[in-house]
């Protein structure tokens, strides 16, 4: 060992580069175990950055020729100058050998390269949204190399996230997933190698933001890796409970030669701390909710008692819908000379008898359960009085509803909402799953053609199936966190989105994908003279073409061509789907911004997303510095000019809704004095070194 030490401390004061990777790499043989799961860690991955400018001192590839379909020269370059002068940039190139070769070169040929060991400080740029949720929290999905987006959410969401679901590539041999920028194929001898140190990197990434009190990874794979994945999670999470589950997602079965035909695939749960399976209900019998009569009924509510609430209902004579509730009626107006509306009759609560009473709520309750589906219209009595009974649910029920006691199977006629409530025994799931909700083709493959006709994805999940196993993890945490860094079309969102609808919800979700191209499609695009980063090929990327759209589409209940969505949400809840989801989703692209930029605050628009996904991915953000010096949203608020200290101090504590508070200072003594006099419970953060410190210490050691 010391001979080895000496060698590596001679390299190192030759080529301090080259020194420092040799002795990498030997700590991380003299570490390895001597039993459990063995494996090569190799060299540090790379991802090319195909929309990032090229700057002094980065790392470069050059790009194959325009019209070229074979990879391009797939050695690193450092960027020693970028030349300005004339109509093309160029940039002096050394190559990162020991040759230390020299080449000039046009920008636009260049790719930038991050290896995972190179400290990174990353940002997020919106490139679009999507808000029918009202003041939900919101999802967000970011386009960008995984790895990198969850070194983001280090700084963002330590140790809060409550779920972590996974659908990681299968290692199928079938070109689904690159490795250092090629794809990994199935007489590559380290296949198997490649494929565990590329998930370890990211398992370790995980277990930081997990909550180590109470969350849970849940990880799918099928019969090729499962072994090693096991093993993978024993080390890598000592600490926790592991269960797996084998889940039918082919009842079909997929054929193959002189061997059994493969219908099911497998989902690991690991538990960190308290968490817990939760039960699932069996032997539904359902209750229908009791509907109350609008009309107070008892002889000390007649109308001149409340005068708010002698008001009318305008109910549509030919569809028998409420249409409108208007203005309260004074005691000395007869109800006959209401407005009118056309083609409705207004409905007053009066008795057969004649006398007016008074309806139970006032107007402003009224019209909330209205637009909520909680009034009813009776059957039509022409001669009668009031010729439509008019019903409610109570507050109570309401309640149940929000809590998930009473549950929503549908609408009637009238507008109204089914709903029942639940009886039955709960019992603990099996480790064998064979649920007709989880076919992969008919609920996954099949849904995102509903979604969107014009396009395709291979092997989507079954929407129900991931809402199963979020279900059993989530079901009692309605303001949940849950992640998934491979997100792929999508589907977890989808499911998160399903639960809440169920059950009143909050949840909000983080997916991480990257824009990668079908490999079919990369060889047309580069015949066309297309190179990644070109406009022409981001559009048909994984996240542009298929994950955003499909977000889209289900929240808005429209298709890709802008057609209502045909079919229904089956199991548990099911309703049209073209009703969508209110709910709020907004996509990201990752940056990688400089320190300098960071701490002189010109890279402020890239690092506002993570302020505000800090703070809770909810309300207003602030997008620009504030020319106040100071600003205050929904849940966080910035302090930029420390004169105005006391100005930010009093709008922070007015704002109830407040979880943060960043304050841009490097005098450590004056951030605790403002510290000290924000709402207890309020977060104080000092910028830019909590940023700037957390990714410099989390430089990629382990990569």
């Amino acid at each position: 060992m010391s001979r080895l030490t000496d060698l590596i401390a001679r390299a190192k004061s030759k080529d301090p580069q080259f020194g420092a990777d040799l002795e990498r790499e030997f700590r991380a043989l003299s570490s390895r175990l001597s039993f459990g799961l063995n494996f090569e860690r190799h060299r540090p991955e790379a991802v090319e950055l195909s929309q990032r400018p090229v700057r002094r001192g980065d790392k470069v590839r050059v790009l194959p020729a325009r019209g070229a379909t074979a990879n391009g020269d797939q050695r690193l370059w450092l960027v020693k100058k970028v030349i300005k002068g004339g109509n093309k940039k160029q940039a002096e190139l050394q190559l990162l050998d020991a040759s230390g070769e020299k080449s000039t070169l046009p920008l636009n040929d260049l790719v930038v390269v991050a290896e995972f060991r190179d400290t990174i400080y990353p940002g997020l740029v919106s490139t679009g949204k999507v808000m029918r949720g009202d003041d939900k929290p919101w999802h967000t999905v970011i386009n960008g190399e995984n790895y990198h987006a969850l070194k983001a959410l280090t700084w963002t969401h330590r140790g809060k996230v409550d779920v972590i679901y996974i659908d990681p590539p299968y290692n199928t041999g079938a070109k689904d997933w690159k490795y250092n920028n090629d794809y990994v194929e199935k007489d590559d001898w380290y296949r198997h190698s490649k494929w565990l140190a590329m998930m370890e990197r990211r398992l370790l990434l995980a277990k930081e933001l997990l909550n180590p009190v109470d969350s849970v990874l849940i990880v799918t794979i099928d019969e090729k890796e499962y072994l090693r994945l096991g093993l993978l999670l024993e080390q890598a999470f000592p600490e926790c409970n592991i269960s797996m589950v084998s889940s039918v997602i082919n009842p079909a079965g997929a054929g193959r030669n002189s061997d059994f035909s493969r219908t099911d695939e497998y989902i690991y749960f690991v538990r960190f701390g308290e968490a817990r399976i939760l039960p699932e209900q069996r032997n539904e019998e359902r209750r229908p909710v009791t509907w109350d009569t609008l009309r107070r009924s008892d002889l000390s509510s007649v109308r001149p008692t409340r005068p708010g609430q002698f008001y009318p209902i305008y109910v549509n004579l030919k569809t028998h819908r409420i249409e409108e509730i208007g203005e309260p009626l004074p005691s000395d107006i007869p109800r006959e000379s209401c407005p009118e509306r056309a083609g409705c009759v207004a409905v007053f609560p009066v008795r057969p008898n004649g006398t007016e009473m008074n309806w139970g709520i006032t107007v402003g309750p009224a019209r909330k359960r209205f637009k909520s589906g909680y009034l009813r219209v009776g059957k039509y009595t022409a001669s009668a009085p009031q010729p439509y009974v008019i019903s409610y649910l109570t507050a109570g029920i309401i309640e149940d509803i929000r809590m998930g006691r009473v549950e929503i199977t549908g609408k009637a006629e009238d507008g109204s909402v089914i709903a029942s409530y639940l009886t039955g025994r709960l019992v603990m799931p099996m480790t064998t799953w064979n649920k007709p909700s989880h076919d992969a083709q008919r609920y996954g493959t099949e849904i995102l053609k509903q979604l969107m006709p014009d396009r395709r994805f291979p092997f989507p999940k079954a929407l129900y199936a991931v809402e199963d196993c979020l279900r059993h993890v989530v079901a009692e945490k309605r303001e949940a966190t849950v992640v998934d860094f491979f997100s792929g079309s999508g589907t977890t969102l989808h499911a998160v989105m399903r639960l809440n609808k169920q059950d009143g919800g909050r949840r909000r979700s983080i997916m991480v994908t990257n824009n990668e191209v079908a490999p079919g499609d990369q060889k047309s695009l580069r015949e066309n003279g297309n190179r990644p980063g070109d406009l022409e090929w981001e559009r048909w990327g994984i996240c542009e073409y298929i994950t955003k759209p499909r977000i889209e589409a289900a929240i808005s209940g429209r298709t890709t061509d802008g057609k209502p969505i045909k079919g229904d949400y089956q199991f548990i809840d099911e309703f049209p789907m073209a009703d969508g989801f209110q709910e709020n989703a907004e996509f990201f692209t990752l940056t990688y911004e400089t320190p300098v930029a960071v701490n002189y605050q010109s890279a402020f628009s890239h690092i506002a997303p993570l302020l505000w996904m800090r703070a809770g991915s909810i309300g207003d953000r602030i997008e620009n510095l504030p020319v106040a010096g100071w600003s205050v949203a929904y849940s966080y608020g910035l302090l930029i000019d420390l004169d105005k200290g006391t100005d930010f101090v009093k709008a922070a504590r007015k704002t109830k809704t407040l979880r943060v508070a960043y304050i841009v200072t490097d005098d450590e003594r004056r951030f605790q004095s403002l510290a000290r006099r924000l709402t207890e419970g309020v977060e104080a953060i000092r910028l830019y070194e909590s940023y700037l410190s957390n990714f410099a210490f989390a430089n990629g050691d382990d990569a």
